[in-house]
């Protein structure tokens, strides 16, 4: 029978689709699950078409192949929920995956039902109460997985709006197909039409969820509309042969192959806008892409705002990377990768090898105006860069002004304060030499904060520098990084510097100071840390600022000043988290080779 010829490809294609979707398994998320669900699907196929192949005989194997209906759908259900990203809990996937296991295995072993004959499909199971209470597992477990794709469908935005939606709609196709069993098992007076579009369900159901990930998967749907379009146009050829005045054979088939080559263009044209939407690019296009990415202000945020773009354009999921750092991804998704070159900015696709020309010429364009964006974003930061940089220089020359009339009009009251106190006791002497200290402390810091310095580089062994300063300072312990020679470019004085006011900042904040050091990727990262109460919460956002102190006798410059001479070498200090220390901070210097 006809119907028998459909199931049995329908068969074989669900198994093929399965080992698709477990090749693609790291592009989809939750695709093992729907391969498992697929050959769930392919073994009730099996447990329906196996007495029509072998005989009644086979009775007791078919209705245990038919009793996996509800570990199958329990398996639907764990899809859904992590195709959609639900957080329904461990316990809630424990629960879809008790309920469809019992009931199978309530099916295989209690006997669920029986075979019999029936006119238009031959051999058919027809379920007990037994059957009929697994068969409600599997319904349950079905409505429910709907039900996730729905409610993530009410909330999803595109595109995961357009693949959530896709997958809905072949879930749905699915439910007409088994109105076709249903016909069947109450042997209504009908011919069970709908299990003949039983072949298409997977074929949907796969596509809508690889079209969105895997960009082949839009080639090849585009191949097999072409060839169904083509038969089609064939079919139908064949069948106006007759009205031809001369029957011959030659004649029909020259008329069907001249009809197919005729045709054969625009019917691939039509396929190509149809599974790529939005290949042909306007002028109204181009300024509405420049439009939308006019408000990007960050590389990243331009990325974002790409992709969405083009992502919506073509009807696939597209990355855009903007920056050079970009080139070293291997992914596998279709990308358009922006990066600055010798004469600006120029956009690059990768991974495009399957996209028909349409769609490749709609990103190419769109690639001009993301490289016509990066130019603007690159521009515009390069100007608030040198913005920043010219109030960072205003506001220090101002400081520097302040802090020389300061550090002048202070000397003089100091010394006379030291001189009235001479004859004071002990005590008070030692406690307003601690205080006139820490004044000129401050004056000292403040001047060389503000004032404008330049460094005088040289190659030099940062190992060697961080134990020729931990040698004034016998707390300080060394790491086992510090071993090997770190070559970077760097002022020695302004690096001692840095390193004597981070040691003496750990020694004061904690009773351990340790020093370690290793190569990263273009970098050398230097690491001070101590055991002390660690950085309060309220100064962590400004600590490199002036001013910021979290010692209280600390004058507030000195995590500053390390920030301004790491900056001016091309580096950077960060506070880091290092376990089992409570405080680290971390000296990021660009690394020169040996």
């Amino acid at each position: 029978m006809l119907i028998h010829a459909f199931l049995g490809f329908a068969l074989f294609e669900t198994l093929a689709l399965a080992g698709v979707l477990l090749w693609w398994a790291d592009r989809v998320a939750g695709a093992r699950l729907l391969a498992a669900f697929l050959t769930g699907i392919a073994i009730w196929i099996a447990g329906n078409e196996l007495p029509n192949w072998l005989g009644p005989a086979t009775e007791r194997l078919t209705l245990a192949l038919l009793s996996t209906a509800p570990l199958t759908s329990s398996f639907f259900f764990h899809f859904c929920v992590v195709f959609c990203r639900v957080r329904i809990g461990r316990a809630g996937v424990a629960a879809a995956y008790t309920l469809g296991a019992g009931a199978s295995l309530l099916a295989l072993l209690v006997v669920p039902g029986r075979i019999v004959w029936q006119q238009h499909v031959g051999w058919i199971a027809i379920a007990n109460n037994i059957g009929w209470i697994a068969s409600l597992a599997w319904v349950i477990l079905g409505i429910g997985g709907i039900s996730v794709l729905l409610w993530a469908l009410a909330r999803a935005q595109r595109p995961a709006f357009s693949q959530i939606a896709a997958v809905t709609a072949s879930c749905l196709w699915g439910l007409l197909c088994l109105s076709g069993y249903g016909i069947a098992v109450l042997d209504l007076p009908l011919y069970p039409f709908p299990l003949l579009a039983l072949p298409l369900y997977p074929v949907i159901l796969v596509y809508g969820i690889l079209r969105y990930g895997v960009f082949v998967a839009n080639a090849w749907a585009r191949r097999a509309l072409v060839w169904t379009l083509l038969l089609a146009v064939g079919a139908a050829v064949v069948a106006l042969t007759p009205l031809l005045p001369i029957e011959s054979r030659w004649i029909g088939g020259l008329a069907v192959a001249a009809s197919c080559l005729a045709l054969n263009g625009p019917v691939r044209r039509f396929a190509e806008r149809l599974v790529y939407p939005g290949g042909e690019v306007s002028v109204a296009d181009l300024a509405a892409w420049r439009r939308a990415l006019q408000s990007s202000e960050t590389p990243q945020a331009l990325a974002h705002a790409a992709a969405d773009l083009i992502s919506r354009r073509i009807g696939t999921r597209v990355d855009v990377s903007i920056g050079e750092a970009a080139l070293l991804s291997d992914t596998q998704t279709p990308r358009l990768v922006c990066a600055r070159g010798s004469d600006g900015w120029d956009c690059a696709l990768h991974g495009w090898d399957a996209a028909p020309p349409g769609p490749r010429h709609a990103a190419e364009l769109f690639g001009t105006v993301v490289a016509e964006a990066a130019a603007r974003v690159e521009q515009a930061q390069q100007i608030a860069a040198r913005e920043r940089e010219r109030q960072l220089q205003a506001r220090l020359a101002e400081l520097g002004s302040l802090a020389a009339t300061v550090a002048h009009d202070i000397r003089n009251p100091l010394n006379i304060i030291s001189m009235a106190v001479a004859g004071a006791p002990g005590e008070t002497r030692r406690e307003v030499a601690d205080q006139v200290a820490r004044i000129s402390h401050l004056t000292r810091d403040l001047l060389d904060y503000a004032k404008p310095w330049k460094l005088s580089s040289t190659p030099l062994d940062l190992a060697a520098q961080v134990r020729t300063t931990a040698l004034r300072m016998p707390s300080v312990r060394l790491g086992a990084g510090l071993d090997d020679e770190l070559i970077v470019d760097a002022d020695p004085r302004r690096i001692d510097q840095a390193l004597t006011n981070l040691f003496e900042n750990a020694r004061a904040a904690g009773t351990q100071v340790q020093v370690d050091a290793e190569a990263a990727d273009g970098a050398v990262l230097l690491h001070v840390c101590d055991d002390g109460p660690g950085v309060p919460p309220e100064i962590r956002e400004r600590l490199f600022e002036p001013f910021a102190s979290r010692s209280p006798g600390g004058t507030g410059l000195g995590l500053a000043i390390v920030a301004r001479i790491m900056s001016a070498h091309g580096g950077a200090v960060a506070l880091t988290e290092r376990p089992p220390w409570r405080t680290c901070f971390t000296l990021s210097f660009p690394r020169t080779p040996p």
